[in-house]
């Protein structure tokens, strides 16, 4: 009867502990998405950033034209004169994402924009990251810490940065691609499921449909499969989660055009391949030991692992050989620039002049994942007590992430996920401790409850055992006074060793340090919590389209970006051609609607660095080369008079060192002086007569007498000039963005006529008699 009201009881307990966990659950969707909301509040609902104006447009091109000819659909105004097949070099994942979900809504009758849900969808996707990272860390350490880890994640700030709304980027909806596939893998490893196993293999297809930084899964849960078999964890569980893995997720990865073959073609896959082998000869060795006997097992093991490495040394070959007839060895400019940091300063400027490949300060950690930083190593600790599968791929994914986002700041947003995980296990670990503690030194708290709420059942049934021999023995030790008596003397003295082998057992902490303890992790948690809504608030939801300035007469709104697209958009022809640098071409197609030569896909080095010469040759030449792309209009950001750091002219030393990668008559050391980049009255002349000084510094002495830069805090060297070869069309209200037209071409026609008429009739006769010559050959 006691039994089946405990577990009546235990049962209720369930029930309540799974409902709670659910509102709880929802609770942690709308922090993730209403946190995400500042930009919306403080600003408007707009596309934030660069690289999300073109997803956005490709989005409006898929809902329009549908997906057979977003397949197909060959871009003309971008990339002049080459063009870009947008179906064969785009992540489809977002794209196809929130096109669906734009056409379920209009299917519902529900009439949202494509901008709309565009603005929305990182904030959706937030939440629903939320719930795989709980999913993933119930998997390793229970509920309780899924939930602390959860809510960690919904807002720590390394996220906020690239899922805020208006922030349509892959990031937006590949971080939960992620955290939900290494979710399926460790469920898989738990369970021996072929069902999970699929969903695994299909979640990883969404994965590489999503992001390029699909090679990150591809190569940790490798090393995480033979990690375990170097340690002696092989287990049918660990084959079944990674052999249809490499089978099925390969073969799907295929189908995405941008991946195409190099899923199997590039050494940034060659990993998972091998690590494939090795474990179908592990298996092989583990199904032969079971039966045979042990001595034709020794015969065979010997046999099997000679074939073994032959076969392994024979891939290799073959993968060596493959690396080897690559000029990169079979590995992209990026990953070549994680596994050396330096390999993109030497050889691909391009890569390096992104900021977001640079690597992180330290203040950049504390900025991002907050107090993370100091339970990380906690929660290491706590994945070791016990060791299983599941917590030893949680501390390789925190060492391998750590790794990455050391090398390139933008990672700092795979390390988020991983830092929230061993956050929350460390959490949850400390708060069932410090309760524990508490709970049991409680004035009148029995053992046997104490014991049954730390789940030690052994000593629950010692001590139910010894009282139960007490109360049987009774009648005889009332015959018996002696040992009656020696029964009370002993008692005093066992019932504190079984106590004492319960607070060991539990790990019993004394009570005020308890309480000081779970003090001290609430204000952490308040900490966290009040950094998070003031960078989601402040640091974060700012668009880069509009941007304002606080000071003492209030606050101004800088639309300088969006008024010039508009310009252009009114002023120019449809088919006009616009250079700027590569930063600004997907705002200037999407927003403008004209065609640019180059944008931020950054495809072709050449086709940049042709740009980057022309910027830093002097006006006529690089007239001569704009005039060759069939350009109308050149457009240059400034920031000289209103103080916006990121300007062309800081940008402008990337532009020389792209350009004389390709063009060796462009040479750094020309524009520095005494390895100092300057532009003032040291500066070079060469520098001073480059069209990019040219462009931003045209009539600026104008605007306050002095042409004082307040980016670099000084008065300009050349401040008197003239162009000959373009003129001043556009300049916004705060000197943003400057927009000139390159000046037509000289007719020479007219020219060489008034020299024929100064010469002499005989000269006239023969000219005229000459064979005409064909201007195009």
């Amino acid at each position: 009867m006691a039994a089946s009201e405990t577990s009546s009881e235990t049962t209720l307990r369930h029930a309540f502990g799974n409902v709670l966990s659910f509102f709880i659950l929802l609770l942690i969707g709308v922090l993730a998405f209403s946190i995400r909301l500042f930009s919306v509040i403080k600003y408007e609902s707009v596309i934030h950033e660069f690289d999300p104006y073109f997803n956005y447009r490709v989005t409006q091109f898929l809902t329009k034209n549908g997906i057979y000819d977003f397949w197909n659909w060959f871009d003309d105004r971008t990339w002049y004169p080459l063009g870009r097949v947008i179906g064969g070099t785009v992540y489809p994942g977002l794209t196809l994402t929130a096109g669906t979900i734009w056409w379920i809504l209009n299917s519902l009758n529900i009439p949202l924009s494509v901008e709309t849900v565009c603005v929305f969808t990182a904030p959706v996707f937030s939440a629903l990251a939320s719930w795989a990272t709980y999913l993933l860390t119930k998997e390793v350490k229970g509920a309780g810490a899924g939930l602390t880890a959860a809510v960690l994640l919904a807002m720590v700030p390394s996220y906020i940065s690239r899922s805020v709304a208006g922030s349509y980027d892959n990031e937006a909806v590949a971080i939960f691609a992620l955290i939900f596939t290494f979710y399926l893998y460790i469920k898989t490893l738990n369970t021996g499921s072929l069902f999970y196993a699929t969903l695994n293999a299909i979640a990883y297809f969404y994965m590489v449909c999503s992001w390029g930084g699909y090679t990150f899964i591809i190569n940790l849960i490798p090393m995480h499969v033979l990690l375990c078999i170097v340690t002696g964890r092989y287990s049918s569980r660990l084959y079944i989660a990674y052999a249809p893995l490499v089978v099925l997720g390969t073969l799907l990865a295929s189908l995405v055009p941008v991946v195409g073959f190099n899923a199997v073609m590039t050494s940034e896959h060659f990993a998972s391949f091998l690590v494939f082998i090795i474990i179908h000869v592990v298996a092989l060795v583990y199904y032969i030991k079971g039966v045979l006997s042990p001595r034709m097992f020794k015969v065979a093991v010997t046999l099997v692992l000679s074939v073994g490495l032959v076969v392994c040394f024979a891939a290799i070959a073959v993968l060596v050989a493959l690396v080897a007839s690559s000029p990169t060895k079979g590995w992209s400019g990026r990953s070549l620039s994680l596994l050396d940091p330096t390999y993109a300063s030497k050889y691909i400027p391009i890569i390096a002049s992104v900021s977001e490949h640079q690597p992180p300060t330290w203040p950049s950690y504390f900025m991002d994942i907050n107090v993370l930083a100091f339970l990380v190593p906690a929660g290491i600790i706590a994945c070791f007590s016990p060791l299983s599968d599941a917590s030893s791929f949680v501390i390789l994914y925190i060492v391998t992430s750590v790794y990455f986002s050391g090398v390139m700041v933008r990672l700092m947003l795979v390390l988020a996920p991983a830092a929230c995980i061993l956050s929350g296990i460390a959490l949850s670990e400390a708060f069932e401790v410090f309760t524990r503690s508490i709970k049991f030194q409680l004035p009148g708290a029995s053992i046997n409850s104490q014991v049954s709420a730390g789940d030690n059942i052994s000593d629950s049934t010692m001590a139910h055992n010894d009282m139960a021999k007490t109360d049987k023995s009774e009648d005889t030790l009332k015959e018996r006074p002696s040992r009656k008596n020696r029964r009370k003397e002993k008692e005093p003295v066992e019932q504190p060793s079984i106590r004492s082998r319960i607070e060991k057992r539990l790990l019993v902490l004394p009570l005020e340090a308890s309480i000081l303890a779970i003090l001290l992790l609430v204000f952490l948690g308040a900490f966290y919590v009040v950094h998070c809504v003031w960078a989601a608030a402040e640091a974060y939801s700012a668009p880069s389209i509009v941007l304002t300035s606080q000071s003492h007469d209030g606050l101004h709104v800088f639309d300088d970006f969006r008024e010039a697209y508009a310009w252009l958009s009114h002023n120019t022809e449809v088919d006009d051609k616009v250079a700027s640098w590569w930063d600004y071409g997907y705002q200037t197609t999407a927003m403008a609607n004209r065609t640019v030569i180059v944008d931020n896909n950054t495809w072709n080095n050449t086709h940049i660095a042709t740009v980057g010469t022309a910027m830093s040759s002097p006006e006529k030449a690089a007239w001569e080369i704009f005039n060759s792309l069939d350009v109308k209009y050149v457009l240059v950001v400034f920031g000289g008079l209103v103080g916006y750091p990121s300007d062309d002219i800081n940008k402008f030393l990337w532009m020389v060192r792209i350009g004389g990668g390709v063009f060796p008559h462009i040479k750094e050391p020309d524009y520095l002086r005494d390895g100092q980049y300057r532009i003032d009255s040291e500066a070079t002349p060469t520098m001073l007569n480059c069209l990019m000084y040219k462009l931003s510094y045209y009539r600026f002495v104008d605007t306050d007498g002095k042409a004082f830069d307040r980016v670099r805090r000084t008065e300009i060297g050349k401040k008197y000039f003239k162009l000959t070869h373009f003129e001043e069309v556009f300049t916004t209200h705060h000197w943003m963005v400057r927009i000139y037209k390159l000046k037509p071409q000289k007719n020479r026609i007219r020219g060489k006529i008034k020299k024929s008429k100064s010469k002499s009739s005989s000269t006239s006769t023969k000219r005229s008699g000459a064979r005409k010559k064909n201007p195009w050959h």
